[in-house]
């Protein structure tokens, strides 16, 4: 395979970090590859995330731990879909939401409602919690973004209650992150987003949606088994090579 467009730009700069602790698996160290590149294109973007890279920002990124390879990378295959009773009744609870797509933006809404969802994630699940400030947001979520980087907005009560971003792909859309207000926790908006999402990619002939990574047995993850059928990625293949991704078998 020819290697996309920007994977040799001069202006990509590829770095690794140091091993921290595994948020994912007590006990475990972390060590991450990145990819700088200040002007990725969809082609570079449509690889890598195939090939489970992952994009924050300028940065693309995916785990290379020693001794370690339970990052799996999954996909959700859009026209097979079909959904849940109770992802049919999630859809109910939200008819009155509206929706906005976007590209990233910046405001105080934005801001406060990722501290406050941080803050009661915090609380309700045990994850650390440092208050984001203006540069960093603009950083991981705004910047980065081109022409194929986009937010949902979920608007309810004349209130910005969710906000999901994403990346428009050439086979697919790939799921950066998403926050929303616990005050509208009832709404499932997390399960509604990923919905959104198989819609939208549906009506742009797109057959996946790449949900990052998974981990067996990690409780934050539990949410992406729920949304068959999906693929599956031991590793992360190199840009000459083709990705074999497997079907998905979720444990009974």
């Amino acid at each position: 395979m020819k290697q996309p467009g920007n994977s040799l730009n001069p202006a990509s700069t590829d770095f690794c970090t140091l091993e921290y602790p595994c948020a994912y698996l007590p006990g475990r160290q972390v060590r991450m590859f990145y990819r700088y590149i200040r002007e990725a294109d969809t082609p570079f973007a449509s690889a890598v995330i195939r090939r489970g890279w992952r994009r924050f920002g300028n940065y693309f990124f995916h785990p290379i731990c020693q001794d370690c390879n339970e990052c799996k990378s999954l996909r959700i295959e859009v026209e097979a879909f079909r959904p849940s009773r109770s992802q049919r009744r999630v859809i109910r609870r939200n008819e009155e939401t509206q929706i906005l797509v976007q590209s990233p933006s910046l405001t105080p809404d934005h801001i406060r409602l990722y501290n406050r969802y941080h803050r009661w994630k915090a609380e309700k699940d045990g994850w650390k919690y440092r208050e984001i400030n203006e540069h960093e947001y603009y950083e991981n979520f705004v910047e980065g973004a081109h022409d194929f980087g986009y937010e949902v907005l979920y608007i309810r009560d004349n209130r910005l209650v969710g906000v999901d971003l994403i990346d428009l792909l050439e086979d697919g859309i790939s799921a950066i992150y998403f926050y929303h207000d616990p005050d509208y926790a009832r709404l499932s908006l997390g399960t509604y987003s990923l919905i959104y999402q198989i819609g939208l990619a549906r009506r742009l002939g797109l057959p996946y949606i790449y949900l990052g990574y998974w981990v067996d047995g990690c409780k934050a993850f539990a949410y992406k088994e729920r949304f068959p059928p999906e693929e599956i990625l031991d590793g992360f293949p190199l840009l000459d090579d083709e990705p074999e991704w497997k079907p998905f078998q979720r444990k009974e």
